[in-house]
């Protein structure tokens, strides 16, 4: 079992989306697209992003080239 990361090489912000994307082996562009429509819900789909942003580590297993 994988550990959730947020992604360095695929991300748009803080690399979340990105990370969920990969965990659950699916595109990114799927997850931005529920969060984009999740923030029109009453569901406080904003204040889940920035602590998913805060909690979740970035992956240390990328190395700059």
């Amino acid at each position: 079992m994988t550990k959730l990361y947020r992604s360095k090489t695929d991300n748009r912000i803080a690399g979340v989306c990105g990370g969920i994307a990969e965990k659950m082996d699916v595109d990114s562009t799927l997850v931005r697209i529920v969060f984009f429509v999740s923030i029109f819900t009453p569901l406080p789909a904003v204040l889940f992003y920035l602590a998913c942003w805060l909690i979740i580590p970035q992956d240390p297993g990328y190395k700059k080239q």
